[in-house]
């Protein structure tokens, strides 16, 4: 990609950082809320968990806008090299930095940590759910999104390593396994390949967290947080029928 073997600056090398700061800060969060959730019931864990769901939407906002603009330009200009935003960029040289010798290395780590921070807010909704008993749409929106998001982040991970190990090119699906040679055709497949994963995760997002928005008073009730004026829909509500799991 254009950009990418340029001099990493300070300004490069900072943003990185924090973006690897920011990841790693969102799955510290998601062990917390593992082991919090098998303990007795904490109004704390319910905030860490609202908290990690809203910070995941937010990057996948941004994460999403990255494939949204790759492919807004892809449409004008079909025969270029694949294009980045300048912040993307910005990231990529910042990671770049970890092995100058792959020029592409700093865009891979770069989305494969995109898609890990996305994950950890698909979790945080699986977490927040936890002590609900019965059927809840946003727990069923929430795991497909994890199993989804997982099989998508094993995707970059597959592709980030098969650079960082030394192959030519990067291997996974979206570049058919390194069988499609480098040009128009590979970076053609591999924006749109990339741009429909991220809407169907976006959009499974988006159901999960109006769902979750639905069905907060029995998440709050769980927590044995007051009930929430503003949280309980008019009219039939199927969330009226549910209860706290009741575990200690």
């Amino acid at each position: 990609m254009p950009g990418m073997e340029a001099t990493a600056s300070t300004v490069d090398t900072l943003g990185a950082v924090l973006f690897i700061g920011w990841a790693v800060a969102m799955w510290g969060a998601v062990v917390v809320l593992a082991v919090g959730n098998r303990r007795p019931v904490r109004a704390w864990v319910y905030k860490v968990a609202v908290a990690l769901i809203g910070i995941g939407v937010i990057g996948q906002i941004g994460h999403f806008q990255e494939h949204v603009a790759q492919a807004a330009y892809w449409i004008g200009h079909p025969y270029d090299p694949a294009w980045m935003t300048p912040w993307g960029n910005s990231f990529s040289r910042g990671f770049g930095q970890i092995d100058a010798s792959k020029p592409s290395l700093g865009m891979e780590i770069l989305h494969l940590i995109g898609n890990f921070i996305f994950l950890a807010g698909l979790v945080g909704i699986v977490q927040i759910t936890h002590r609900v008993s019965g059927v809840l749409k946003s727990r069923k929106w929430g795991r497909m999104g994890v199993w989804m998001q997982g099989i998508h982040g094993l995707e970059h991970v597959v592709l980030t390593l098969s650079v960082a190990l030394g192959a030519s090119r990067a291997i996974g699906l979206s570049t058919w396994f390194g069988a499609i040679e480098p040009g128009p055709a590979l970076a053609t497949y591999r924006i749109w390949w990339h741009f429909v994963a991220n809407a169907v995760g976006t959009a499974i997002l988006a159901v999960a967290v109006y769902h979750l928005w639905k069905e907060k008073r029995a998440v709050r009730a769980s927590f044995g947080l007051p009930e929430d004026a503003a949280a309980a829909p008019a009219g039939d509500d199927p969330v009226r029928t549910l209860e706290p799991a009741g575990r200690p």
